[in-house]
């Protein structure tokens, strides 16, 4: 279990942030054959992004409540989230090609997306009483106190 955070934290937001949202539903749960791919690739993906951090990727959380899941990703820009989308030789790419084939819009397995760019100085957060967690985890986290004690003074404090 990871270690709690006693105090209220924040993250500085100095730079921009890509925040990607991303899941699947599972719409025929007994057509495993369909929707198990779906959620394999999505792990072989991970893996690939968390062992090559050049490519942008700064981290994210899953919730899984099926039928759904959720995933909150952060990239450090749109422009390195586009790359991986359409690099030949990474695992997206050819994931999403079989997914048009073996799925496509035939309803059995639903896939989403969304995609937010957030300039430096347009997203805060807080914690307390937490372990790192999203934004936590991929940016530094710093005391929430004075001028970052509130979500309004933490995005006016530096929006550019």
């Amino acid at each position: 279990m990871a270690e709690l955070i006693k105090e209220r934290m924040t993250v500085a937001n100095e730079q921009e942030l890509v925040v990607f949202l991303i899941g699947m539903r599972v719409n025929k749960v007994l057509k495993v054959q369909k929707w198990t791919p779906v959620a394999a690739s999505m792990t072989r993906m991970l893996k690939e992004l968390k062992l090559h951090p050049e490519m942008g990727f700064l981290g994210g959380e899953t919730t899984l409540n099926f039928p759904t899941t959720v995933m909150i990703q952060y990239w450090r820009s749109f422009e390195d989230l586009a790359v991986y989308a359409g690099n030949r030789d990474a695992v997206h790419l050819p994931a999403w090609r079989e997914f048009n084939r073996q799925v496509g819009s035939n309803g059995d397995v639903g896939i989403w997306h969304e995609t937010y760019r957030i300039p430096a100085g347009h997203y805060e957060a807080v914690y307390n009483n937490m372990p790192a967690f999203g934004l936590g985890k991929v940016f530094p986290l710093i005391p929430a106190t004075g001028q970052r004690e509130s979500a309004r003074t933490r995005m006016a404090t530096r929006q550019n």
